[in-house]
């Protein structure tokens, strides 16, 4: 190991983890990583393809952003946040569920947009930008299901043989990415290319809301650094994407997967892991 490249393996292994990162310098191309190209599962990081193409649709007409929904009963997914956490019927912009969707990683907000932009749709707008790795093939009503139904009983109560049934941790079978692919979707973000102008503004606000401090804004404790992003959890695994942007105008996009040791549902070190490689990778860009 070169001692002016960072050491994210010895990083990742004294976590607990198993990591890949890949980071990128947006304005220079300069890149660093660990295992960038590694196909992974996304988790909830999935909602960010369909982020973009739900704003895609809304640049070409297809759908109205502001338009009113109603959410039932019957829509709702799993999850402690949001619309999921909700006990009654909510009537709700198609914007808003996005809003949700981001920036407190709605279950429900996810799975009624993907129901009106269509799996087949996110699919063809990552081909087209060359993301051939990164799919969306569940939505997460049939993720968390899914769970329940390979292991036999619901998370976080999973033992190793339990892990090995798991769909949604084999990248074959789940929503996937790889690292670079997560980075250069954000890139494209940032650099009003993944849609119109306002839309791709309207995006960075949105990712720049959510709630989550404790993965890859904790690498980055200060208040004139913004970190945007979106965090993905799984039993064993926990990454984040996001777009780190200095005051001296440098932006750096960072994608962060690891692998836990352990089935446990709380797991400080990973989450923390996740801050400190991506702060030693954006140093080594701005070195």
């Amino acid at each position: 190991m070169s001692p002016h490249r960072p050491d994210f393996a010895a990083l990742f292994h004294a976590a607990g983890v198993t990591g890949w990162i890949h980071a990128r310098d947006l304005d220079t191309g300069r890149e660093v990583g660990l295992g960038p190209d590694e196909p992974l599962p996304t988790a909830s990081m999935f909602k960010v393809p369909l982020l973009v193409e739900f704003c895609r649709q809304a640049d070409a007409g297809l759908l109205d952003p502001a338009s009113r929904v109603t959410v039932t009963a019957a829509d709702r997914v799993s999850g402690p946040t949001g619309v999921s956490g909700m006990l009654d019927d909510v009537t709700i912009s198609l914007r808003d569920l996005a809003y949700l969707m981001i920036t407190v990683s709605d279950n429900t907000a996810a799975d009624v947009l993907l129901a009106r932009v269509g799996m087949d749709a996110v699919n063809r707008m990552l081909d087209g930008f060359g993301l051939h790795v990164t799919r969306v093939v569940m939505s997460g009503r049939v993720m968390l299901g899914s769970m329940e139904e390979d292991a036999g009983h619901g998370w976080p109560f999973l033992d190793p043989d339990d892990l090995a049934r798991l769909r949604v941790l084999d990248p074959a079978r789940t929503n996937r990415s790889t690292p670079r692919e997560m980075a250069t979707l954000l890139g494209l973000v940032w650099h009003d290319r993944a849609a119109g102008a306002a839309s791709c503004a309207w995006m960075r606000g949105v990712l720049g809301m959510q709630v989550w401090p404790h993965r890859l804004a904790s690498g980055f404790p200060y208040d004139d650094v913004a970190v945007s992003g979106k965090t993905g959890t799984l039993p064993t695994l926990r990454g984040e994407a996001g777009v780190v942007e200095y005051p001296d105008g440098g932006r750096y996009a960072v994608a962060v997967f690891t692998r836990s040791y352990s089935a446990a549902l709380n797991q400080p070190r990973a989450d923390a892991v996740i801050g400190t490689a991506a702060r030693m990778a954006v140093d080594h860009l701005r070195r």
